[in-house]
Order: C-alpha cells, then structure tokens, then sequence
C-alpha cells in the first residue's frame, strides 16, 4: 500500500467518524426544547388512521427538512420567490388536517381521496394512513428548524451559499436518519397509547378533537411566527442542551471534518511553550479589495509576500459595530507602540450593511478612531473569504514568515495578543520593550441584552410576533415589552437591513445593560433627523444620556453608530425612541 492509498484510508476513516457523530447529533435532537412544540402536532397527527401512518410522518418530516436545509437556496437562485410562502403553505395544511380531527365529514373527505391516492401505490385500497401522515410531516419539516450544532450550522452555512458536496449530502442523511429512529418510535409510541390502550380508547373522539385544536393553534402561531419565539425561549430557559450538543460535536476530529467540509484550513496547535500561539498555517493574501485607504504615497500596495520579514496584524472590522469600536484602540496603540520595530497592522474593512461600502463614511471613520495604518476596503467580502473569516472584529497575527500563529474572534485577551506580538518581533531579531500596555478593557460582563437587528433578514426580538414581512404597517405600541424584546408603534418600513420611521414612529426596547447604541441612517445626504429619548416614560436625564443625546434629543447626522445611554452600571429599563422626522433608518441595537 502506497503512501497516497494510505492518506486517502484515513480521510476515509475520519469522515465514518464524522458522519457518525452526524447521526448521534440527531439521534438525541429528540431531547431538544426545539423539538417540543413539534411533538403534540405529531402525536395529533396519529389519532387516526392505520399503522403505516408514524412512518409517513417521520419520512414527511425527513424529506421536506433535509432538501429544504440542503437546496432551498439554490432553488430559490434559479426560481425567485419568498420563502414564507412555505411557511404559508404548511399553515394550510396544518389547519386542513386540524379541521379533519374536529370535523368528521373533512375527515371522510380527506380519507376517500387519500384512499383513491393510495390505490395507485397499493394491491389493495384499505388506506394504512402512510400518505395522510406523509403530508402532515411535509408541512412539519417546511416549519421546522431544530437547534444548530457546530454539524447542523455547517450544514446550513454550506448549502446557504451553495456549495453543496457529495460529503455534504452523505452528513446530512446521517444527521436525518438520527432525528427519525426516535421521532418514528415516538410516533409509534403515541399511536398506541391512544389507540390501543383500554382508557384512552374510550375518549377516542374527544381526544381527535383536541388535538384538532392543537393543530389549528400551532397553524396561528407559525402564521404569526410566534413559534419562534417560543423554540427560543425554551431553549433560554434549558441552556444545558446547547453546551451538551456542543460538547458532542466539538471534539478534534469532527472540528477537523467540518474545516474541510468549508474548505477551511484547520487551526494547528503550534509547538511553542508560552501558550500564546493557537494557529500555524501559510497567511492568505489580500484579494480583491476595492480601495487602499490611509496608505501613504508611494508605497506599493500590501501583500503578504511584499511584507515578508515584517510581523503583521490583520484586522477585519466594520465601522458601525460596537465590538470593533471597542477593540480598535487596542489595534492603534499596537501599531503605534511597535510600528518601529518591524510591526504592521492591515485593517479590513469589511462592510456588514449596505451604507458601510461608501468610502467617504469609512474615511470618516478612520479619521475618528485615529486609525493611522491601511485599510482595504473589502466590499465584496473576497478578503474575508479567502481568510475563512465569520466575525466582527477579528484578529490574524501572522510572523515574519508568513504563517498565520494567533487568530483571537471578537473582544478580549488583549494582554496576550501584545505578548504574543513581542514574541513574533523577538524571533524576527527585534528588540522590544516587554512591559504590557495597560489599556481598560470594556468589554461588558454579566447578562446584558443581545444585538438586536430591525431588519426583516435577521429581526429576532420583535414583540410579540419575533419577526416581520418587508412592507408597511400601522403598528400599535407596546409600552412594557417583555425583556430583551421591542415593539413598534406608528407607520414602518420593514425592510431587509432597516427599519424605516414612517408617521407617528415610535420603537420602544426593555433592555439590561449599561450602555444602548443603535446604527441610524438619515432619510439622504445633507437631511439631518431627530429623535426624541425616553428613560421609563420620562425625557432622558442628562446624567445617564449617551454622547449623542443632547437635552433628550439625538440629531441623526449621518450614517453611523449613535451613544443614546450611559448609565454607571448595567440597570432594567424601558427606552422609548420617538422618530420626529420620518425617513430616519433604524438597522441594530447594541448594548454594553
């Protein structure tokens, strides 16, 4: 055996391994606070009819799950249309089979053509309720998204973006196969119970009405998308599943699996004794990025080779994002301090809304936070793809070599990325001092409100419904939404990034946190726009107003991230923005 044959046994090998923990993340989905509002619809759904009818829906609900997850994306690239149209069509369905529990002549109905349907497939044209419970399942897995592991999120990041493989579609049936060995035996479970044991088949009829109303209850909340808002609440109150799934999924091998499933290079321990290095691999370049800004005349434009010899800090940022805010002047001290010993920092600016592509905002940007290294615009995200980027801020330390030694994701650990930087300039032959900069860290700790995005693509918290269609609507104000929540009152916009402020806008946000901003755009160039701020009914006090707020008034200027409050220690509080000039674009709420 060769040692060609020999690697390719291994790859082989490790992914069996993948594919089994593939299907044990399934097998144990069974016990997930996401699943739970699936099951009463499940059992519903095998009242009545015959003994085929647990495995119609389990193989229903696999089927519409799993080539929705793998290639709605794709189709919706060749065939544009709203997805919610699924969501809709599973409503019908769902209200259809409700009003068959509750209304025995639907019933009848519905059993004569499935008898007809099933005649086709069948040498006999006794109905064994396979194809009635196959349609309940379809409607299930349209509505149906069980809680993401590091297996499942690859999954959906993949065929999001349509790089669907062979592996791809063998982990995916793996992970189907373990959602329906116990979704079939809870199927099974339940028709027996309810129609095999002596108590409950006395209430036979009673029971199918029931479960009728459950059926037309859960076809209200999946219309309203309030069914989210319950999946994410339950699994708020049981966090223990997502650490355990997580555990499951987050051993080596798996990692490993899921990097070259993304074509990823995998993070390699290096060998080092201080502990400070996490990655060793060649740095990618710079690609495709639109404009160098900030780089003085006459220097060539950056590269990793052109910077061979020099110890490099790779930024990926965004203006508008608070975590990046925060960690910026981390970066420029960095520069500042080490820029003559050999070190270099590259921002990328790689924009996470429409507006951030416009070069005279990132200019304005770089001039506020005293950026004074290059920056590339990275509009097209071609940088970021080539690092295999996820994240606003993050950090590629890279040696004078080459090679990627430290990646660190989001805020933190600032003290070990300068001793890291000292080390990288020691090995290049660099003197450095080795004292570490003693710069605060505000980074927030405790339980504070999540980022919260008022666009319809990644709308989450919206009270009570958790999201809403693109379109205007008159909406009816809630003053007290429940924590980390917010309702609107007034004329919107809903649209895919914002919201925008029609007539009488009002939003109001139930927030735990010290510090509130939110990103606001003006309705155009030149338009300044104001908005009124409320602290628990009242004008804000000036004491507890954020930067930008100025006798209980924020003038929108321009495109950008707006201090609203500043209080001296994270606090419970209502926040009420009234829009006085409609126009005003509201995208994401953060918090500190």
């Amino acid at each position: 055996m060769d040692e060609k044959e020999t690697i390719y046994d291994i790859i082989n090998v490790l992914m069996v391994v993948l594919l089994l923990f593939a299907f044990l993340s399934g097998l144990v989905t069974i016990a997930a606070p996401c699943i739970w509002p699936i099951l009463p619809i499940v059992l519903s759904a095998t009242v009545t009819g015959g003994h085929r009818k647990p495995l119609g829906i389990t193989l229903g609900v696999l089927l519409s799950f799993g080539l929705l997850t793998l290639f709605l994306s794709s189709i919706l690239a060749v065939i544009p249309f709203d997805p919610n149209i699924l969501r809709y069509i599973a409503v019908v369905v769902l209200v259809f089979f409700g009003l068959t529990l509750i209304i025995p002549v639907f019933s009848r109905i519905f059993e004569g053509w499935v008898s007809r349907f099933s005649a086709k497939f069948q040498t006999t044209s006794q109905s064994t309720g396979f194809w009635s419970g196959f349609f309940a399942g379809l409607a299930l897995g349209i509505v149906w998204a069980p809680c993401a592991g590091p297996i499942l999120a690859t999954i959906a990041a993949l065929a999001a973006t349509q790089k669907i493989s062979a592996e791809l579609i063998w982990v995916t049936i793996s992970y189907c196969l373990g959602i329906g060995i116990p979704l079939f035996v809870f199927a099974t479970l339940g028709r027996y119970i309810f129609t095999k044991t002596r108590f409950f088949s006395k209430y036979t009829g009673l029971i199918q009405q029931i479960f009728g109303v459950i059926m037309l209850l859960t076809a209200i909340l999946i219309l309203s998308n309030y069914d989210k808002v319950i999946e994410a609440n339950l699994l708020n109150y049981f966090p223990s599943y997502s650490q355990f799934l997580n555990t499951l999924e987050g051993n080596q091998v798996v990692t490993d699996q899921l990097n070259a499933l993304k074509q990823q290079k995998s993070v390699q321990l290096s060998a080092d004794t201080t502990g400070l290095f996490n990655a060793n691999y060649p740095a990618p370049d710079f690609v495709g990025i639109d404009k160098w800004l900030n780089l003085p005349e006459g220097l060539p434009t950056p590269s990793i080779k052109g910077l061979k010899g020099k110890v490099i800090l790779v930024d990926f940022w965004t203006y508008t994002c608070i975590n990046c805010i925060r960690t910026l002047p981390h970066v420029v001290n960095w520069y500042d301090k080490y820029k003559d010993n050999g070190f270099v920092v590259i921002g990328i600016h790689t924009p996470e809304f429409a507006f951030e592509h416009d070069t005279n905002n990132v200019l304005n940007a770089i001039k506020q936070f005293n950026i004074h290294y290059p920056v590339g615009q990275d509009n097209e995200y071609a940088t970021w793809n080539n690092y295999n980027n996820q994240y606003w801020p993050a950090e590629y330390l890279i040696d004078s070599n080459g090679n990627v030694r430290r990646t660190e994701f989001g805020e933190g650990q600032y003290d070990k990325m300068e001793m890291a930087i000292q080390q990288l300039l020691k090995d290049a032959g660099k003197k450095v001092v080795s004292s570490i900069t003693q710069m605060p860290d505000t980074m927030p700790t405790g339980n504070i409100s999540p980022e919260t995005y008022l666009g319809s693509n990644r709308m989450q918290y919206y009270f009570p419904t958790g999201s809403l269609p693109n379109g205007t609507q008159t909406f009816t104000l809630d003053n007290n939404p429940p924590t980390n929540s917010y309702s609107l009152g007034g004329s919107w916009t809903i649209n895919s990034e914002e919201a925008v402020a029609g007539s009488g806008a009002v939003l109001t946000y139930h927030f735990q946190a010290s510090k509130v901003y939110i990103i606001l755009r003006p309705f155009a160039e030149q338009n300044l726009g104001t908005i009124k701020i409320l602290l628990d009914g009242k004008t804000i006090d000036a004491s507890v107003a954020g930067a930008d707020v100025h006798n209980g008034i924020v003038t929108i200027d321009a495109d950008r991230l707006y201090n609203i409050v500043n209080l001296s220690k994270t606090e419970d509080h209502v926040l009420q923005l009234e829009f006085l000039t409609p126009g005003l674009k509201a995208y994401t709420f953060t918090f500190g």
